[in-house]
């Protein structure tokens, strides 16, 4: 997916300093396979222009990168994706979108430190890819919520029988969402934070 087609905010991208009223900043990590629309979400609801790490694509992942569903792609992600988007008048979420190829995992670690939540970006082409991104999020204690990405031709499903193939608990969100709108990537940015807010307020952070 590429996030240059995307409906952006209106008029052109905001000065990179904060507002004057920003009280809190937190540090959230989008996270997913291969191609499942990390870049492309960090890129359609950032306010600022965003840092991307794309390089070209070479016949060096040919065999090793998962690319089902993502032939077409020509560039890839090989550090992070950066974003920052107001929340409120006092609050601004940090973005960063990691890797999704395997054999950039180990960069994981270190974009997890400090971070307040996590959204996984999923595939129902391959929703098994995301047990392993879960499962890392879950060693570390970082909260996440589930937003299945749309693609064009990809089976859709009800989010019960979503919920049931990825055995979330019912108390984890799970939403759907095209990573290409700004209006639906900053609906699941939201989502996020009032799972994240029940959770201050129940004391269930871990």
């Amino acid at each position: 997916m590429d996030f240059k087609g995307s409906d952006t905010i209106p008029g052109p991208r905001t000065e990179d300093h904060l507002p004057h009223t920003v009280r809190t900043a937190a540090k959230i990590v989008i996270v997913g396979g291969f191609g499942v629309g990390k870049t492309t979400m960090v890129g359609s609801v950032s306010e600022i222009r965003p840092l991307t790490t794309e390089e070209t694509m070479t016949q060096a992942g040919i065999g090793v990168d998962d690319d089902y569903g993502s032939e077409s792609k020509t560039a890839t992600t090989v550090a992070m994706d950066f974003g920052r988007i107001t929340i409120s008048d006092h609050l601004v979420l940090y973005l960063f979108g990691t890797p999704g190829q395997q054999r950039f995992w180990f960069l994981w670690n270190g974009l997890f430190e400090g971070a307040l939540g996590a959204v996984v970006l999923a595939d129902t082409r391959r929703l098994e890819v995301s047990f392993d991104v879960m499962g890392r999020l879950e060693e570390r204690g970082v909260p996440f919520v589930v937003a299945v990405n749309s693609f064009p031709g990809a089976p859709r499903h009800p989010i019960p029988e979503l919920r049931a193939a990825l055995d979330l608990p019912e108390e984890i969100p799970i939403v759907e969402c095209d990573a290409r709108h700004r209006s639906s990537s900053r609906d699941v940015l939201l989502t996020l934070t009032r799972f994240l807010h029940s959770l201050a307020v129940t004391g269930s952070f871990t």
